[in-house]
């Protein structure tokens, strides 16, 4: 199975990817983590990627897409992938499809988790975290034994400058304004599965295991 998992940040997608893969033994591949393991080995590509970084700009698609063509032709991901973080525009939708052809593959399906922007704030501002050990917590559903004392390590419980709620909407308003015209674009190749992030935690599972799905 061959699969791009879609969603905006406090989605759940690393926690839906990791179920995923240890169902179907797919290969997970984030763009973040193929960026840092090119950087960190100083491959040319990561060099490449480097300058653009170290500047504050966005590593252009050309660099990211010869990343992941690369990245698809280890040995894990022969028994299929799961994309998370790409594509993010409809030019990498594009990109991407012409990478598959070549290799003569195809995507299975496209997963979007959907959750309310008020509940994504709420899950993601509601986060602390231990400045010591980097333990997470929540002030709703999972708060400290002591308030702002970490349970683990007696470090300070913070709530990162990213979990700001000013700073969460901004980051939506991104993902809004590059996402819809990518929803469209697999919906019009009938490849769009809606899945409710807020609802159970296996909801993504259920709808994969269709044998519409299953490859």
């Amino acid at each position: 199975m061959r699969m791009v998992l879609l969603g905006p940040p406090g989605a759940g997608k690393g926690t839906q990817a990791a179920a995923i893969k240890k169902r179907f033994g797919l290969a997970h591949i984030s763009t973040g983590d193929i960026l840092r393991e090119n950087v960190k080995s100083c491959t040319r590509l990561g060099l490449a990627a480097k300058r653009y970084m170290d500047a504050g700009r966005l590593v252009p698609d050309d660099t990211i897409i010869n990343m992941m063509r690369e990245r698809l032709r280890e040995d894990d991901a022969g028994s299929g992938f799961i994309l998370d973080g790409y594509p993010r525009t409809v030019a990498q939708a594009e990109e991407l499809g012409v990478l598959l052809k070549e290799m003569g593959l195809c995507l299975d399906t496209v997963v979007l988790l959907e959750i309310s922007d008020d509940d994504v704030v709420g899950r993601l501002g509601g986060r602390r975290v231990c400045s010591n050990c980097g333990a997470i917590y929540h002030v709703a559903g999972h708060p400290a034994e002591k308030e702002g004392i970490c349970d683990s390590c007696g470090g300070s419980v913070i709530q990162r400058g990213d979990d700001m709620e000013s700073v969460i909407r901004e980051r939506l308003a991104v993902y809004h304004a590059e996402t819809s015209q990518l929803v469209e674009y697999y919906e019009k190749r009938r490849l769009l599965r809606r899945v409710d992030a807020a609802g159970p935690t296996d909801a993504v599972l259920t709808s994969i295991e269709s044998p519409k799905v299953i490859m």
